[in-house]
């Protein structure tokens, strides 16, 4: 049961965040009743509805929305005073919230996190893998990884990682087979793996150039996955043509399971960065994940 007071804030804003109970008490690791018994007793003492309910969704009202806009900017504040009280123990605590897309997370973000696990007993890091562009700062992460061309602004970005490449590739059966593209265009009479972007639910539009002389083409073909691994495992069994990162690929490239094609078109790209606001104050275990991350000039 939470008591009155800053618990019930933070579950009004956890709820009014995710727009749901069960993932808002999922997120605070409560029972979804506890989150509902909290909300309602708030609202009884407000004298003020705060969400409107349905079957479906919980959306804010409009003292919902002015409450959630005036609490959440303190109850990040306040996490960052308490945060700094804490760095004042002799070893680093604490849990880093970070957001990936999955590629990132796999090979970019775990190698370099794995020896934290064990260096730093007291740090909790909850990676959480999504390829949509994260509202850090509302979701109440503490970083995100991305790439760096699309990345806002007002965020401070670090590269953790060198510039890619976005590569064509296909097997040699597959191109033994049904021929080997010479231009872009030439990939409308191929079976192309498609790529499904959670952000807006479009396909991806493969990608070639840069600067003035970069341009998409819509690919068509049997398949269409949400997942790169799982693209790169179906261009592996020769179902047809994918475009994937260089880094991902390579391996296959080196051992000849995968040629690439079309190369005189793939320009390299800032590679991945962690973004996070400049102005919440840094605690000691997100300086510890950060100096992890760093890459190290030579």
């Amino acid at each position: 049961m939470f008591v009155s007071g800053m618990d019930d804030l933070v579950v009004f804003v956890t709820v009014a965040q995710e727009g749901n109970f069960t993932r808002a008490a999922a997120r605070l690791s409560v029972s979804p009743s506890a989150v509902s018994q909290t909300i309602r007793g708030l609202e009884e003492r407000l004298g003020v509805r705060l969400l409107t309910r349905t079957t479906r969704s919980v959306t804010r009202t409009e003292a919902g929305e002015k409450l959630l806009n005036e609490i959440a900017p303190l109850l990040d504040q306040i996490e960052g005073h308490l945060g700094a009280v804490s760095d004042l123990r002799q070893h680093p605590a604490g849990t880093v919230r970070i957001t990936a897309d999955e590629f990132a997370a796999r090979y970019v973000l775990w190698p370099k996190l794995l020896p934290i696990l064990g260096a730093y007993p007291d740090v909790t890091v909850e990676l959480i893998t999504d390829y949509g562009l994260t509202d850090i700062v509302a979701e109440r992460f503490d970083a995100g990884v991305r790439l760096g061309g699309i990345i806002d602004a007002d965020m401070v970005a670090m590269p953790i990682g060198p510039e890619m490449r976005m590569v064509t590739v296909a097997t040699p059966g597959y191109l033994t087979k049904h021929g080997t593209p010479q231009r872009p265009e030439d990939l409308a009479a191929h079976r192309c793996i498609n790529l499904r972007l959670p952000t807006h639910g479009g396909l991806y539009a493969w990608e070639f150039g840069s600067g003035e002389n970069e341009f998409r083409v819509r690919v068509k073909g049997p398949l269409i996955m949400n997942s790169v691994l799982q693209i790169l495992d179906a261009c592996l069994a020769g179902v047809g043509i994918a475009q994937l990162s260089n880094s991902q690929v390579q391996p296959h490239l080196d051992d000849g399971s995968l040629r690439e094609i079309l190369t005189q078109w793939s320009d390299p790209f800032p590679g991945y960065h962690l973004y996070y606001p400049s102005r919440r104050q840094q605690t000691a275990a997100f300086r510890v994940v950060v100096d992890h991350l760093r890459i190290v000039s030579s």
